[in-house]
């Protein structure tokens, strides 16, 4: 809770150490939640962060919401109700808060709880039908540096504590533990230690007193590389993560696999997969597919270029008993199964098909669709019913051939009811009836009403397999209660709110002139996702910076993550060897000597015409080059000459790859290229620890270390201050009083950190 007087004390009595005001950058309400991004604050060791608002006072956040992205910082609150809030942002400087910055009023807007899936009053998840967290419900938190080590004990488990996210899950399969799992993912997360066949698995047994979320935490959650299997399962939730470059052994981004029930997956931005054996599967297997699971609903995704989206259905051999929802889903460039439906009893309503190069919704093996107020923009075939109308339509002919291979499926087929859809650019589409086509009362892609609660009469049968429609959605013990938008509302709702918060973080505009017909796929886009990684620098009380990937990773496009330790390179310590930089060229050990940072540098690279060193940064970087002390010539960096003053030169680079090569004859000692932000919240990754020595410090310290290494000094709001060399002093008298950080980078990239308190 705020200490009001604690804050009218700090405002009214002169502290040395009272850091700047806190300047807010951004902030809003969002879907039952909430965010602010705000500026770094001089000499803040952490942040806390609290929320006001519909009945609830000063409610402290949890500390793994609040982020460093090197140049801002940002908190987001999720568990919301519908309603105004404010937050209030507080910096904590040496164990004391300090001056509390309030947003102004947010207003928070209440999920769109629409579909089967919440037939019977069941509502799927561990967040109340208010948006609130259910009563009794654990909370973990899944970052890259905690993935393998996150622990719980769970009811009915085979062994306790559960470590690691799918030993956690595997306890759940149980059925047998009654507390609510909200599973948190924040920032990019590779592939974890234990995984089966490349997913995790949610399971609890059908248990339906169980409830487990895996949501992502921002506009920046990805599970990078793997995918999300449901299977056995009651009551789950899926939500705002982003789903890219997956290469499990079932090749679905997200699949609910067999027996679920009672399932929602929503703000989900879906991209390309690895590509598969079949020639269809170049953009991945299937985004977002359901089998042998009913009263689901998938709605509020973003499928990106997707090739295959949504299979409906695959074995079942029944028509009885499975319902599905989608809505409010944004097909962008997405080429086929929105969904094609085997079986089931689907909604269909409320979806912007955006650019679609194969067809929309597709009905097969007796499944009635129920295809309502969606919206199609250049989407080839909207609507195809298996072996009839467009589905065999030969152009060349300008007639149907029912020996002309078929668009999508040679099954028997289903039959589709429409209502109130909105079309342009299609190539064609044929309603039950039309006139000018041969055969028309059959040889249709869908029965269109000229009201919603219009029944279609068994007389509408499917050209194969003699199918009816089976009236579902005006059946009142079947269907669910619900107000459609009109298709040109549904399209401006679709685009403002599909996906993560506010979009997401990875952005793409696609060409409509060229994408709308291609189905290939997109080599720059594809090479964005393979190269993406994270902006997030740390995670406050996560344990350590985040680096986009474990050392050595590479399955599913993660090439692996570089810590700041790497980019902090002195020839002395380290010759060529670097896992950030590429170093070609001579080193010597006669071109004089140079102290810089309280190092003692004696060797050096050669820059001459063979020298090259090259280096990607992934943000904006500020390079530092040190040389001979008197060297005041030039040095190129990306081909351009750059003035080296007195021996140094300092640089900002953007994001990208660079080299650095021969301006003049010189010699290089030290270099470093280094992000914004630092570790907040750290703990020490093994049992190794650091003892700097004297902590507190007034001005001498020393680093002691098994061997003499290099260690990097941040500041408390993350800024690289220094380098130095481990069991030798160097002199602190000229930094503030405060805290710091200690860093040692091990050759393996382990990374130790200790506090440094200077009096």
């Amino acid at each position: 809770m705020l200490k009001p007087l604690l804050f009218l004390i700090l405002l009214l009595t002169p502290v040395v150490s009272r850091a700047q005001a806190l300047a807010v950058i951004e902030s809003g309400g969002w879907l039952e939640s909430a965010y602010v991004k705000w500026q770094p604050v001089e000499n803040a060791e952490s942040y806390n962060v609290y929320y006001s608002g519909e009945g609830i006072t000063n409610q402290k956040i949890d500390d793994q919401l609040i982020r460093s992205y090197g140049s801002y910082f940002r908190a987001d609150v999720p568990g919301l109700k519908a309603g105004s809030y404010t937050l209030i942002i507080v910096p904590v400087i040496a164990g004391t808060e300090g001056t509390a910055t309030v947003t102004g009023s947010l207003s928070v807007l209440a999920h769109d709880r629409t579909g089967f899936a919440f037939s019977n009053g069941r509502v799927p998840g561990a967040y109340k039908a208010d948006g609130t967290v259910k009563s009794n419900a654990v909370i973990l938190y899944i970052t890259q540096n905690t993935k393998n080590t996150v622990s719980l004990d769970v009811t009915g488990a085979n062994a306790n504590p559960c470590v690691g996210l799918q030993k956690i899950l595997d306890g759940y399969k149980k059925g047998k533990e009654t507390r609510p799992l909200i599973v948190r993912l924040v920032g990019q997360i590779t592939d974890m230690d234990n995984m089966l066949n490349g997913d995790i698995v949610i399971e609890n047994n059908n248990f339906a007193s169980s409830y487990i979320t895996l949501e992502g935490i921002g506009d920046d959650a990805v599970a990078d590389g793997w995918g999300i299997r449901i299977k056995n399962a009651s009551n789950i939730e899926v939500r705002n993560i982003g789903s890219m470059n997956c290469n499990s052994d079932e090749g679905d981004n997200i699949g609910l696999q067999q027996d679920n029930d009672y399932i929602w997956v929503h703000h989900v931005d879906f991209f390309y997969g690895d590509a598969g054996s079949d020639a269809d599967q170049a953009k991945g297997d299937g985004s977002l597919d359901a089998k042998k699971s009913t009263y689901v609903t998938f709605s509020y995704n973003h499928f990106w270029d997707s090739g295959k989206c949504n299979l409906l259905g695959l074995s079942e051999g029944t028509t009885e008993g499975l319902y599905i929802t989608y809505h409010h889903n944004w097909y962008d460039h997405s080429d086929s199964r929105h969904p094609r439906v085997r079986y089931y009893s689907a909604h269909v309503y409320n979806n912007y098909y955006d650019g679609n190069a194969k067809y929309g919704v597709g009905s097969t093996l007796g499944s009635s669709v129920f295809v309502e107020a969606n919206y199609y923009r250049n989407c080839k075939y909207p609507m195809l019913t298996s072996m009839q109308g467009s589905d065999v339509y030969d152009e060349s002919k300008q007639a149907n051939d029912y020996s002309n291979m078929p668009t999508f499926s040679k099954e028997n087929g289903g039959n589709i009811k429409a209502f109130n859809n909105y079309m342009t650019g299609q190539r064609r589409f044929v309603p039950y009836g039309a006139s000018g086509y041969t055969n028309s009362t059959r040889d249709f892609d869908a029965y269109v009403v000229a009201t919603r609660n219009e029944r279609i009469a068994g007389i509408v049968v499917s050209a194969y397999g003699s199918n009816t429609y089976n009236n579902f959605d005006t059946n009142p013990a079947v269907m669910y209660a619900y107000t459609p938008d009109s298709p040109e509302e549904a399209r401006e709702k679709v685009m403002q709110y599909a996906g993560r918060v506010k979009g997401g973080d990875f952005k793409w505009t696609f060409n409509n002139t060229v994408d709308d017909a291609s189905d290939a796929v997109n080599a720059a886009l594809k090479a964005a996702l393979v190269n993406y990684r994270t902006s997030l620098v740390a995670v406050q009380g996560d344990g350590a910076p985040v680096t986009g990937g474990d050392e050595g990773e590479g399955d599913g496009g993660s090439t692996g993550g570089v810590t700041e330790g790497a980019m902090v390179h002195n020839f002395t310590v380290a010759g060529k060897t670097s896992t950030f930089y590429t170093i070609t060229g001579n080193l010597s050990d006669s071109k004089g000597t140079v102290a810089y940072n309280g190092l003692t540098l004696t060797q050096c690279l050669k820059l001459e015409s063979s020298t090259v060193i090259s280096f990607t940064t992934t943000q904006e970087a500020t390079l530092t080059l040190v040389l001979n002390d008197d060297y005041n010539g030039t040095i190129k960096i990306n081909g351009t000459d750059h003035t080296v003053s007195a021996g140094k030169l300092t640089k900002t680079l953007p994001a990208g790859s660079h080299q650095i090569t021969k301006g003049g004859t010189a010699n290089l000692f030290f270099m470093s290229a280094v992000y914004a932000g630092a570790p907040l919240g750290i703990k020490n990754s093994k049992e190794q620890v650091i003892k700097v020595y004297p902590n507190p410090a007034v001005n001498e310290v020393m680093v002691p270390w098994e061997k003499q290494t290099l260690f990097l000094l941040y500041s408390a709001t993350g800024s690289l201050l220094k380098t130095g060399l481990t069991n030798q002093f160097f002199d602190m008298s000229a930094f503030k009083a405060g805290l710091y950080f200690v860093v040692i980078q091990g050759e393996s990239g382990r990374r130790w950190t200790s506090r440094l308190v200077k009096q």
